[in-house]
């Protein structure tokens, strides 16, 4: 991850191997103020996280390669800060406790409400960036980042 925090207008990773979802994510978070950048599975996720900045990280559970939650645990090895949200359409305890142990900011099931994961994304950056004297809630406030 580049050292270059930009979080006027923050870097959201979408890892996803649904195309569809991805692109309407993409296009949904970027009229929010978010850059994003996309990856098909675990892989390329971790591709984009070692040669990009990334504020914040959505993974899908069930993706070619590697899952979303060995995503997550590798994306910790390179970066223990990064915010990781899990997603996921087989949802319950035991998955839920393993992105616990995992240390996943959030974990949603699928199908996932816009509205809960754009908490989740706000939530994500201002416990993890806020220490950083960021004006989290100035920029939303702005328009740069719209709820």
């Amino acid at each position: 991850m580049k050292s270059n925090f930009s979080l006027q207008y923050p870097s959201l990773l979408i890892t996803d191997d649904d195309v569809d979802f991805r692109q309407t994510l993409k296009e949904a978070m970027e009229s929010r103020g978010f850059r994003t950048l996309l990856a098909g599975d675990g892989e390329e996720a971790l591709a984009v996280v070692r040669r990009e900045t990334v504020h914040v990280a959505l993974m899908d559970m069930h993706m070619p390669r590697l899952s979303g939650l060995e995503t997550i645990r590798r994306v910790r090895e390179l970066h223990a800060r990064l915010p990781c949200i899990l997603i996921s359409a087989a949802m319950d305890q035991a998955l839920a406790a393993k992105a616990r142990q995992a240390q996943a900011h959030a974990v949603l099931p699928k199908p996932v409400r816009f509205a809960d994961l754009n908490s989740a994304i706000r939530d994500a950056l201002r416990t993890t960036y806020a220490r950083q004297d960021l004006p989290f809630d100035e920029i939303y406030r702005s328009g740069s980042i719209n709820s």
